[in-house]
C-alpha cells in the first residue's frame, strides 16, 4: 500500500483481455493521483503481483480462464494481512459471478462500459475505504436467491433495533448523512452504528453487510 499522504493511489489491473487492460491503464495513468503498477492476465497472477507491488486497489475481472476473480479475491483476503481493495470490473451487472465476488469481499463493481470519469471516481472511492454500493443491482441479484442463512442462528439477530434500522437503510443505498437525517440523529452517531453493524456481522464493508442482510432474510428484495 502507498500509505503516504499525497502518494498516488497504486492500482493493479487483472483482466484476460489485453485491450481492456490497455484501455484501463490509459484512463488511470492520465490522472496525477493514480498509478497503474502492474497488470495480470489471469487470477493466478494476482496474488504474487500484489505481494510484489503492494497496490491500494485491484481492478478485477471476474471471468478469467484459470483462476477467476472470485477465487483471486478470496486469496487476497485470506493470504494478506493488509489486502488491497478489490473493485470488480465486469460486462454484466446481473451476473452470479459479480454476486459471488461481492460476497468474497470485493468493495463494489463497475461495468466495463462505464465512462472514464466514473472509473476514476470509483477507484478513488474504494481507495478511501468506502464501498461502491449499487443497491438496485444487489437487490436484483439477491432476488434470484432464497435466503441461505437462518436469521435465528445468524449474527444479524444480535443487532439492536436501531442497528437494524441502519442496516435496512444501508440496503436502500443511503449514505451516513442521509441515514442521520432519516433517523434524526448526528452523522457521528450513524458512523458508530455502521461500525457496530459491520463488526457484529463480520462484514468487511457496507456491501458485505447488505449482502448478508439479504442472505439471512433480514432484508427482503423488493
Amino acid at each position: 500500500m502507498s500509505g503516504q499522504p499525497g502518494a498516488p493511489i497504486r492500482v493493479v489491473i487483472a483482466d484476460d483481455e489485453r485491450l481492456v487492460r490497455i484501455g484501463l491503464r490509459v484512463v488511470l495513468d492520465a490522472e496525477p493521483d493514480l498509478s497503474v503498477v502492474g497488470e495480470a492476465a489471469d487470477g493466478a497472477e494476482v496474488l504474487p503481483l500484489v505481494r510484489a507491488q503492494r497496490p491500494d486497489v485491484v481492478l478485477m475481472d471476474v471471468r478469467m480462464p484459470q483462476v477467476d476473480g472470485i477465487r483471486a479475491t478470496e486469496q487476497l483476503l485470506a493470504e494478506l494481512p493488509e489486502p488491497p481493495r478489490v473493485l470488480v470490473v465486469t460486462t454484466f451487472e446481473n451476473d452470479d459471478y459479480v454476486y459471488q465476488a461481492l460476497r468474497a469481499g470485493a468493495a463494489g463493481f463497475l461495468l466495463k462500459r462505464a465512462r472514464a470519469e466514473e472509473l476514476v471516481q470509483a477507484v478513488r472511492l474504494v481507495a478511501r475505504g468506502e464501498s461502491l454500493l449499487f443497491p438496485a443491482a444487489i437487490r436484483e441479484l439477491a432476488a434470484h436467491r432464497p435466503p441461505t442463512r437462518d436469521p435465528a442462528a445468524d449474527p444479524v439477530h444480535r443487532l439492536t433495533d436501531r442497528e437494524g434500522q441502519v442496516l435496512r437503510l444501508m440496503a436502500v443505498g443511503l449514505s451516513n448523512g442521509e441515514i442521520a437525517t432519516e433517523l434524526t440523529v448526528s452523522p457521528e452517531t450513524i458512523k458508530t452504528h455502521v461500525g457496530s453493524v459491520l463488526a457484529k456481522l463480520g462484514a468487511r464493508d457496507r456491501t458485505q453487510a447488505v449482502i448478508r442482510a439479504y442472505e439471512s432474510g433480514f432484508v427482503v428484495p423488493g
